[in-house]
């Protein structure tokens, strides 16, 4: 039984003072063991509805956070309630969306009424409005957004990307290929605008982390609840400083983006022979990072090799922390699959995990998108996982991964091959002894991989799709008329495939 305040009863347990004496407790171990970034990221929003016989019944407002808090803290929770002699022996941890605690600036301290000021007896107000608006831009794509105190607030909440929820620092895999840009991430979540880490450049090939690690630097600072993070991509940016243009409203967009703590862009590769926009983003820039503000960017590469940036602008995004991320190992391949896996709370045979881990090397998006196809089938079909059940289901993934090969990989051999530079696929220079390679690479890319004319036009420096086009007919003309060319171009495509 729980009374008009949602705190339990006499009838279901122990006293009331007690029983929020003891929640106090429990919470304020949990943040001593875990940390103040893990514990605001998953169980700050934890409430206790009831006391029932031997079993405590907490409360979260998401079924993402109740399975996470489930599987990574159940067992710890168990054992913190034995030890407050209650005669609690189990935990059931349950979905109740409107279970989110009121903030209150001291965690442990009892409320008036019987409840906690923070992750109280379930049945607490809302959380204030002032920390609303400070979390709207953070909010996770499957939670409607929370109102705002201030216009600038609702419009960063109506143009920030939302967040998703399962990027956070605890489900981010360390390896050797990332560990420096985790723990570059991690600096600036803790403590933003440190010198020597803003700006934050991190950078790398598709598929290896770069937004999992700016979701979740936004994830941590966001739930401090002291500063507004807007995160979005560059395009983003692009389409709402046009917008803004078009609609004469270039001061509202000023000083809506200038108003944030923290700003995040993603992919800024897109902002490449966008000049306005560029010019736009150097003096938000320059505005925020004057202003004591944290400024986090991604790429495909880094400052100095995106050609097609500004020099200043260039110039600047170097002047921070400049983090790569390079291309997974086999053993943090097999750690990713492990954690998903466990995640998923599906059994999955190590010699299953070492086969993906060997056969999908591409990146991390693959490699996770073919075991949830696995998991998927297993669940569908009533099957177990297997070896065999594995080749049969990825049979099209495994046949293109046999002879898969990057973009990337590409322009580097063509580049050595001809003896340019590396930067000379992306640039502007026109130059034959320039133009033709980058033209060879452009039809290799279109016969050995299966991207788009516009994602390989993006990769060479962001040319449209019909450049792409003419230089794949132009290398077709030119081998037929020119034995020796074709031979040069058969070489590197045989060096390529092998």
């Amino acid at each position: 039984m729980e009374n008009e305040l949602g705190t339990p009863s006499a009838a279901t347990g122990p006293a009331n003072g007690q029983v929020a004496e003891a929640w106090a407790r429990i919470r304020g171990r949990l943040r001593e063991e875990v940390g103040e970034v893990e514990y605001r990221s998953w169980l700050r929003q934890m409430t206790l509805a009831a006391i029932e016989g031997e079993e405590a019944v907490i409360l979260l407002p998401t079924r993402f956070l109740r399975d996470w808090v489930r599987s990574h803290y159940g067992d710890r929770l168990r054992s913190l309630w034995s030890g407050e002699s209650l005669g609690v022996r189990r935990v059931d941890i349950r979905v109740a969306p409107d279970s989110r605690p009121v903030e209150a600036p001291d965690e442990a301290t009892p409320g008036a009424a019987g409840g906690l000021a923070e992750g109280g007896l379930a049945g607490a107000a809302p959380a204030a409005r002032a920390t609303q608006a400070t979390l709207a831009l953070a909010e996770p794509a499957s939670s409607p957004p929370r109102g705002a105190e201030s216009r600038s607030s609702e419009s960063r909440s109506d143009w920030a990307a939302p967040l998703d929820p399962r990027f956070t620092f605890d489900s981010f895999v360390v390896g050797k290929p990332n560990e420096f840009a985790h723990a570059c991430a991690r600096r600036v979540a803790e403590k933003p605008a440190s010198p020597g880490f803003n700006p934050l450049f991190l950078y790398g090939g598709v598929g290896l982390g770069k937004t999992h690690l700016m979701h979740s630097i936004a994830w941590a600072i966001s739930f401090g609840g002291q500063r507004n993070v807007a995160y979005m991509s560059a395009e983003k940016f692009m389409y709402r400083f046009i917008a803004a243009l078009r609609s004469q409203s270039t001061m509202e967009f000023k000083e809506s983006l200038r108003s944030v703590d923290v700003l995040m862009i993603d992919d800024l590769q897109f902002l490449i022979g966008k000049d306005n926009t560029q010019e736009e983003f150097f003096h938000t820039f320059n505005a925020l990072v004057d202003a004591g503000k944290q400024i986090v960017v991604s790429a495909d590469k880094s400052p100095s090799d995106l050609s097609g940036l500004e020099d200043r602008l260039r110039t600047r995004l170097g002047c921070g922390m400049v983090a790569d991320i390079h291309a997974t190992t086999y053993e943090l391949r097999i750690s990713i699959l492990q954690a998903k896996a466990q995640s998923a709370e599906v059994d999955v045979p190590a010699k299953v995990l070492e086969f993906l881990a060997h056969k999908i090397t591409s990146n991390v998006r693959e490699l996770e998108g073919a075991l949830n196809r696995l998991i998927a089938h297993a669940n569908l079909f009533g099957r177990p996982i297997t070896l065999e059940s594995a080749q049969e289901v990825l049979h099209d993934i495994l046949r293109a991964h046999d002879r898969r090969v990057t973009i990337e990989e590409i322009q580097r051999k063509v580049a050595e091959h001809y003896n340019i530079r590396l930067t000379d696929m992306s640039s502007a220079r026109r130059a034959r002894n320039v133009a033709r390679p980058r033209q060879v690479a452009m039809y290799l890319a279109k016969q050995l991989t299966s991207r788009s004319l516009p994602e390989i036009g993006r990769r060479f420096g962001n040319r449209d799709h019909t450049t792409v086009m003419h230089a794949v007919s132009r290398v077709a003309e030119l081998m037929q008329a020119d034995s020796t060319f074709a031979e040069d171009v058969e070489l590197l495509r045989r060096m390529l495939e092998n």
